[in-house]
């Protein structure tokens, strides 16, 4: 069971899923299925901050392994809008956790490089942990929740996912950078931030094979590349061949968000790459993969 389905990563994971032998696949969401691309899983609305209505679902299909992709991502909502943050990303998290034990299913529940501050990175699994928004609070509540409470369990960190959809509710880094210079915008890009981007295929696939094979445990999966995003957009402006003069630098500081980022995470990926032989895309050829999905839209 897969909650979040109609999110990048969920419907990603979706077909990851779906192609994989043996495997009976429920999808859920909070709304009506938007995906009309993929067939052959069944379907349920599910709102995860509901626990009567999780419980009944779970109870239902009593599946094997239940993975959340369902969360609220925008680090400056959470900042402002804590108590419907704090629902989806902890308290939801502690329903499925005891929802997973009643049924006796692994439950995995993906998390963020926002639970750790950016000043010691790259992470490994192991490291301190010491968020500074409320959104990496909140996610790293719903991480507490699932290592007190899980009978067996996953948890997967990763870091600024991007990918395309024909039919996307939200943009990401790559996209928003194409979107903007082909409409001939000027755009201000954060110079003083540094991440790992991660393929959202890439994700689900590493996503699919902890899950598949119930790997206990913490695990980092992002892209193997640290970049600043003004280096991640101008690879992109570079790669769909864009006017990047429209593009200028800005600091943290000056950019003045409500909400405080890490400034540089990236993971140590030792323990994906040995035991699960994960072997993510360079930004370069990430983003080829993009131009293909697009051209086939």
């Amino acid at each position: 069971m897969l909650t979040g389905s109609n999110g990048l990563l969920g419907q990603k994971l979706l077909k990851e899923l779906l192609g994989r032998e043996n495997l009976t696949v429920i999808a859920t969401s909070k709304s009506l299925d938007r995906i009309d691309y993929l067939s052959g899983y069944q379907y349920e609305s599910m709102d995860i901050t509901n626990g009567t209505e999780l419980n009944y679902i779970l109870q239902k299909w009593k599946p094997e392994v239940v993975i959340n992709t369902a969360a609220i991502t925008q680090v400056d909502y959470c900042q402002r809008n804590r108590t419907e943050c704090w629902n989806t990303n902890a308290k939801a998290v502690e329903y499925l956790a005891n929802a997973c034990n009643a049924i006796d299913a692994h439950f995995v529940q993906m998390s963020t490089d926002f639970v750790f501050d950016g000043i010691g990175g790259p992470y490994r699994e192991d490291d301190e942990t010491s968020p500074l928004s409320f959104y990496g609070q909140s996610k790293l509540e719903g991480e507490r929740m699932t290592l007190q409470i899980a009978n067996s369990y996953s948890i997967v960190r990763t870091i600024l996912v991007y990918g395309f959809l024909p039919s996307m509710s939200r943009s990401n880094i790559v996209l928003w950078v194409k979107n903007k210079l082909e409409n001939g915008e000027a755009i201000q890009v954060i110079n003083d931030q540094y991440r790992m981007p991660t393929l959202a295929e890439d994700l689900a696939w590493a996503t699919a094979e902890i899950a598949e094979k119930r790997k206990n445990g913490i695990w980092h999966i992002s892209g193997d590349e640290l970049f600043s995003i003004l280096e991640i957009a101008r690879h992109a402006a570079r790669f769909y061949n864009l006017d990047q003069s429209l593009m200028s630098p800005i600091s943290s500081l000056e950019l003045n968000e409500i909400a405080k980022r890490p400034p540089s995470t990236g993971f140590d990926l030792f323990k994906a790459k040995t035991e699960l032989n994960y072997k993510p895309h360079s930004l370069q050829d990430g983003m080829r993969i993009l131009a293909d999905q697009m051209a086939k839209a």
